[in-house]
Formats: C-alpha cells, structure tokens, sequence
C-alpha cells in the first residue's frame, strides 16, 4: 500500500530532479548532440574553403547525414550565432566560425596525436576515437596538452595542427601518382578516409616520414621502394599517400639506416630524428642527446632483443626496437 502511495512522486523526482532527473539527463544529451552537429558542419565549411571551394547545403546534409530540413535549421541556428553567411546557394564561414572551426581541428588533431604517441593506440583506431573526444575540450585544456606534447606541427596522418592563436600552418604535398620523376620523395601525408585505403596503405608498411621511389608504374598498380622493400598499391589507394621533394638537407638520408639495425658496438652519427617522432617522444629524444651529428653506438644486449642499450654522449641509455628504427644513423 505505502509503495503505491510513494512510487508516483519517487517517478516525478526521478525525471524532474534538476541535477540528476531523466529529463535533466535528456536535455543535457541533446545539447551535447547539438554542438556535436553544428562543430562537425563547421569543420566542413572549413575542409571546403581548405580546397578552394565552398560548402552548400547538400554537401552538408551529405557529410552530417541529416535531411534537408533539419539542415536548413542548423544553417539559421548558425547564421543567427554569426558563424556562417549564406550567398546564394553558397555557404561562408564567418571569422568567429572559421575561430570556433580551427579549435574543433586542433583538438581532434592533438587528440590523435596522444593517442599515437602516448597512449600507442593503433593508427587505424584513433580518428574514431579522436571524434568523439574532440567536441569536450576547453582552450585551456587544449593549450595544457599542446604544451604536455611539446607543441607538435602535425597530426599522425602528416595534417598540420592549427596554432593557439587560430592559424592553420601551410601544408605542400601532392599524391604519389602525381610525380612524373622517379626521383627519391619524402611521404609527409597519409590520407585517412575512406578507411579501407588507408588500411591498406598501413598493411603495406608505408609511415610518415619514409623515403621512398617509383620503380615501377602501370594502370593496375604502383611499385615502390625505400631501397630494402617493395611496396605494391593500387594506383586509387596510392593516391592518399601524399609526398614532397626531398629537400637537400636530406638527401643524406637516403645513405643512412634505422638504428635499430646496427651491428653489436657498431658506431655510428646520427643523421635525423624520423618525421613521425613528434611531440613529447621527440623532445624526450632531444633531451637524451639523440641529436644530428652525435656518436652512438649499441653497447650491451638484451637476452630477449628489446629493449637495447646505446651509448650516446657517455651515457648509456635504452631504446625500444620500434623508436630505434625512427633514428637514422650514418655507421663510420
């Protein structure tokens, strides 16, 4: 009897509370879900002026997957705010939405660049991952992880992580099937979408930072080599690995070899730090003395092969087989 008596106002404050109820619940769901839509609809407005073209309500409503009504509600909830303007047919991100977009990018970015190098999640995972923490960081939040990582340029994927004062620092590459010469080219861009490329790219053992040539192209694929392997794409797969002239300064390289694979107390001078060590990985390298020109030399073994120890500047320090191989080294 009491239970029936009790139950409807237990119902009623379950759902009213205004901390804890169902409908506090609910409302604070669909505020998050919101923002989630109109910050995703701002990186798209973003990416198109990125590629010289401007976003339109259908391209939006294909990216968002939402139809057209409720796209047509978000462009005025977003016009209202002042963070687009519509000419035509046409959509323009405003300087506040282009500032609001740029912190999207930048905490996505430097998301996914803890989770490849410090937290050592799997290349292929970490977009996703990235997505959905990239709507809950504040500015002082980013700017603390910015600084945790030692202010890394670009993302694991070779995309550039917008500075703390908005900007977007300049990215030249152009596709692997692009390059008329043969000559030897630096990979600084591995394109992430659509999924399945890229994990064909990464099956194949291809990273940032890699040299590599065409020694063979046909309509049906493309061959290339760092010296050591062969790599065999498809030329719509290859076509997401983005490459640069190597510059003079590292023309060198292409004699070098990973640390890893020198000999037992075979000496060596460090050429460069690999590309794809960034952020707090590549400063912890600094400080240890991994640096152009030093002498190194692997020194002691390990039973079980890794990690090694090297002597570098008189002191001994160990290295994972993994970060050795990021260490290109000139044997003297």
């Amino acid at each position: 009897m009491n239970f029936w008596i009790w139950f409807p106002i237990l119902l009623l404050a379950a759902t009213f509370l205004p901390r804890y109820g169902l409908l506090t619940l609910y409302k604070d769901w669909r505020s998050a879900k919101e923002r989630e839509q109109l910050e995703d609809a701002l990186k798209h407005l973003l990416d198109r002026e990125g590629q010289g073209r401007h976003a339109s309500p259908e391209s939006l409503a294909g990216t968002l997957n939402l139809p057209r009504a409720k796209i047509t509600r978000l462009i005025a909830d977003m016009e209202s705010q002042g963070l687009l303007e519509t000419h035509g047919s046409q959509l323009h991100l405003t300087a506040e939405g282009t500032r609001w977009a740029m912190h999207v990018v930048r905490a996505h970015r430097l998301w996914e660049r803890y989770l490849a190098d410090e937290a050592r999640m799997p290349l292929n995972k970490i977009h996703d991952a990235a997505q959905k923490r990239e709507h809950s960081f504040t500015e002082a939040q980013l700017n603390d992880l910015d600084a945790a990582l030692g202010h890394p340029t670009h993302d694991p994927h070779g995309d550039p992580i917008p500075t703390r004062e908005g900007k977007m620092p300049s990215a030249e590459s152009q596709p692997i099937t692009a390059r008329q010469d043969e000559g030897p080219v630096r990979i600084v861009h591995i394109e992430d979408e659509p999924a399945i490329a890229y994990e064909q790219i990464l099956a194949a053992g291809l990273r940032l930072g890699q040299v590599i040539r065409i020694i063979e192209r046909t309509p049906g694929r493309i061959v290339l080599s760092d010296g050591e392997t062969e790599y065999r794409l498809a030329p719509a797969v290859a076509a997401n690995v983005g490459v640069a002239t190597l510059p003079e300064s590292e023309i060198a390289k292409t004699n070098a070899v990973p640390l890893a694979d020198l000999s037992q107390d075979q000496r060596a001078e460090i050429v460069m730090l690999d590309d794809s060590v960034q952020g707090f990985t590549r400063r912890r390298f600094l400080d240890l003395g991994l640096t152009p020109g030093a002498t190194i030399h692997p020194e002691l073994g390990n039973f079980f092969g890794d990690p090694r120890a090297y002597r570098v500047r008189g002191t001994l320090i160990a290295l994972r087989k993994d970060q050795a191989a990021r260490i290109w080294v000139r044997p003297v």
